[in-house]
């Protein structure tokens, strides 16, 4: 004999999570992997040249204040603040939280709420009738395949890169800025130092058209020295140009018009912090655009498993109770009451190969963004031995200029100091002059030069350190 077992909507449910939670496990798609990349055990340009390591170079994460120099540090505060592209990347990534937490989402249940209620009648007032209803309901799509999952782990992965192109916009713009800063001052530095010769070159012009009053120069004298004191001048005014092109750059860099903002003139600080350089692999870890670049490869790897999730059948299951009456107070009335429960599947039998197309250009995303990623990695190699080598020339022409200047400027002045003994023409003062200019322009250059890549140094090795 059998006995008919009652149905209950109880153990309807739990049939039905139970055989959702036993296919939950069923996760398709490959497990992430970081690509391998090219590293080597050193930096090429630092063979044979140990940089020195003073104390107050470590644990700096603002590292602008390595240069000592007041004026930078106040303009640097106003970049993560005014900075529009820097303000841009904030809100992009606040979009890929947001983005996020809608993934996440769609693992849980949807809960709806529904009322209605609805008068009906005719001709006659005995067919008139009221109705009323309302129900809850639930709606869910089991995870089975990992389809879910992976697009929230894709959308984290996604938004950490955004934090990374946030950190990438901030130290982008904090090095324009150092660089643009440094420019201006070595500007600054070459008026200065152009102010001085014509100065000088006045003095010059002063004795020669002496000379020519007393009949001892001849008026070719005093023609070459007017036209090196005009040349000079204008060399003066082009810097002038320059100057306001670098404020210019850095009032936009700090979020402020370039006809509201000044940048004053200031004495000029010529540090350059020596840059601690770890070991390649450290590079990995600390450079923002190749976290983002990574975590990019991580996203596209989640996008093939949602691919292939399309080859297996989705599963949806759906509950609801309510109640329909005739008045408000008899909606939740057990008489009146109305439930159900569903479970609903569904399966692509042909689309003419359009999942396997999906899957074959996740896969292809994929081995793109590996690709990129790798890329951005030699490049990012590349970039700070560059900066090494630049750091090295650069300090070995220091000492250089700084002789050639020296030995110029005595030039300059025994054969002045010839002219004026009527030993040598004009021709060799200005020849002598010029040299003299050139050397001290090239020193100023180089010192300016030096702090620039001491400033891409910091950026090619992912900014401050800890």
């Amino acid at each position: 004999m059998i006995t008919a077992m009652r149905f209950s909507p109880q153990r309807h449910a739990a049939g039905i999570a139970l055989l959702a939670s036993a296919l939950a496990g069923c996760a398709v798609g490959p497990d992430y992997h970081r690509p391998s990349v090219p590293t080597a055990a050193a930096y090429k340009a630092l063979a044979g040249w140990t940089p020195a390591m003073p104390a107050d170079a470590f644990d700096r994460g603002d590292w602008w204040t390595l240069f000592n120099d007041l004026a930078l540090n106040t303009l640097m505060q106003q970049v993560a603040i005014s900075n529009n592209n820097v303000a841009a990347a904030t809100a992009a990534y606040a979009q890929a939280r947001a983005l996020v937490r809608e993934q996440r989402a769609g693992l849980f249940p949807v809960v709806s709420l529904n009322g209605s209620g609805r008068r009906n009648g005719g001709n006659s007032t005995q067919s008139t009738a009221n109705n009323f209803q309302a129900s809850i309901g639930a709606t869910w799509e089991p995870d089975v395949w990992g389809r879910l999952t992976r697009a929230a782990d894709a959308a984290d992965a996604t938004a950490a890169a955004s934090a990374a192109d946030l950190a990438s916009a901030l130290l982008s713009a904090r090095g324009e800025l150092a660089i643009d800063y440094f420019s201006l001052r070595q500007t600054d530095r070459q008026r200065q130092l152009l102010q001085d010769t014509i100065a000088a070159y006045q003095r010059t012009l002063t004795i020669t058209q002496n000379r020519y009053a007393a009949g001892i120069a001849a008026k070719t004298d005093l023609l070459q020295a007017q036209t090196q004191l005009a040349n000079a001048q204008a060399d003066a005014t082009g810097l002038d140009r320059t100057r306001a092109q670098f404020e210019h750059a850095i009032a936009v860099l700090v979020g402020q018009t370039p006809s509201d903002f000044v940048l004053a003139q200031s004495a000029v600080i010529d540090r350059v912090p020596e840059i601690p350089v770890g070991v390649p692999s450290t590079l990995l870890q600390r450079r923002p655009d190749i976290a983002a670049a990574e975590r990019r490869v991580a996203a596209a790897n989640e996008q093939i498993g949602i691919a292939q999730a399309a080859y297996y059948p989705s599963l949806n299951l759906s509950a609801s109770y309510g109640g329909n009456a005739r008045r408000v107070a008899d909606l939740f009335s057990a008489s009146n009451s109305i439930w159900s429960l569903g479970l609903s599947a569904a399966e692509v039998l042909f689309n003419a190969g359009a999942t396997k197309a999906r899957v074959a250009g996740a896969e292809a995303a994929q081995d793109q963004a590996a690709a990129r990623y790798r890329q951005t990695v030699l490049t990012a190699f590349q970039g700070v031995e560059d900066q090494l080598s630049a750091t090295t020339v650069l300090r070995q022409q220091q000492q250089l200029r700084e002789q050639a200047s020296r030995a110029a400027d005595l030039a300059e002045a025994q054969v002045l100091n010839r002219y004026r003994a009527g030993q040598v023409g004009f021709t060799e003062v200005v020849s002598a002059q010029v040299t003299a200019l050139t050397a001290r322009r090239a020193l100023a250059q180089n010192a300016g030069d030096r702090q620039v890549t001491a400033v891409a140094l910091i950026q090619a090795l992912g900014g401050g350190w800890k």
